[in-house]
């Protein structure tokens, strides 16, 4: 491909956008989506010395997939540099407000949630226990209250997270239902269709 022709087909999509996004983002959206609810249905809850008494699958479990939410949403903020997301019609200054801050907040919630687990549990002494026997030792000191609060917080995170998740699901079925836009549609797959 010449440069000349390079140059059209950018310009062509800038002029273009997509009406969907990109199946790599749509993928990265609803793995990540099921993994943490996953996670949240399936993790051990309680204090910690309920967590670290509950059966040791659960627990391996849980940690593998939180961090999977760690890393797969890494890889969608990378993604998102050089992804090109679809433009939708103009909403109100409230809702395109409102639409930014809970994306920004979901997004800060899932490594949020992950990072206050890990430094947690390394703070109080415990290894990160994953599945098929790995284990990732503490790579910081001891400090049992610490690693309490952080605990406490990874609950107060994870709830968070699965309510604004909620708010966004809710958002978008208000889109596709009252606004007949296609705010819901670009998030699914061509052979989904919605009317």
């Amino acid at each position: 491909m010449t440069v000349h022709a390079l140059s059209r087909s950018v310009n062509h999509m800038k002029n273009n956008p997509p009406l969907r996004h990109t199946i790599v983002t749509q993928t990265l959206h609803w793995v990540i989506a099921c993994l943490v609810l996953a996670a949240f249905i399936l993790g051990p809850e309680g204090s910690e010395r309920q967590v670290y008494a509950a059966p040791h699958f659960e627990r391996q479990l849980h940690e593998t997939l939180g961090l999977l939410v760690f890393a797969l949403s890494m890889l969608r903020i990378l993604w998102r540099l050089f992804d090109q997301r679809p433009t939708f019609s103009p909403t109100s200054a409230w809702m395109t407000t409102a639409s930014k801050a809970v994306q920004a907040a979901l997004y800060l919630l899932l490594f949020a949630v992950p990072a206050t687990a890990i430094a947690g549990a390394w703070l109080e002494g415990h290894p990160l226990t994953l599945l098929a026997g790995l284990t990732i030792a503490p790579w910081v000191a001891l400090n049992h209250a610490l690693g309490e609060t952080l605990a406490i917080i990874h609950t107060w995170a994870a709830d968070t997270l699965l309510y604004l998740a909620g708010l966004h699901a809710l958002a978008a079925i208000y889109h596709h239902v009252v606004l007949k836009d296609a705010v819901l549609s670009s998030m699914l797959p061509k052979w989904i269709p919605l009317r």
